[in-house]
């Protein structure tokens, strides 16, 4: 089982984050942060990296009802959605699979839970 859904889109990389954003809002999520994982690379360590953005989306509803299921799960959280640039210049856009990314804990009303994100994101990704 992949971690993560992913897909390349046409567009530009600020348009891609814009696109993402709005595509992610239609599901019911939010960003609750955005790294720009290129500049802070630069900035702490010298490094220079194709455009990453890292976009930390959160469903309220389903955070709250993971919340309920295990008071730990905050440790997984947000849903992160990255937006790449690619050597070969094309604009990736990939999601984790948090149904995967949550296999290690063993509560079934939480992989439930998960499952429904994960077909959310999965949409999210497909629409792009």
């Amino acid at each position: 089982m992949s971690y993560h859904f992913t897909t390349t889109v046409d567009m530009e990389f600020d348009a891609a984050i814009e696109h993402t954003t709005a595509a992610l809002k239609e599901k019911g999520f939010g960003v609750l942060t955005t790294i720009d994982v290129q500049k802070a690379m630069k900035e702490k360590i010298d490094k220079d990296i194709n455009p990453y953005t890292i976009l930390g989306s959160c469903n309220p509803s389903y955070a709250y009802k993971a919340i309920q299921a295990e008071n730990k799960i905050g440790t997984m959280l947000p849903c992160n959605v990255v937006v790449q640039q690619t050597a070969d210049g094309k604009i990736e856009v990939s999601a984790v699979d948090p149904a995967a990314s949550m296999m290690a804990i063993e509560n079934p009303d939480l992989g439930a839970i998960a499952g429904e994100v994960r077909n959310m994101l999965k949409e999210v990704i497909a629409s792009l």
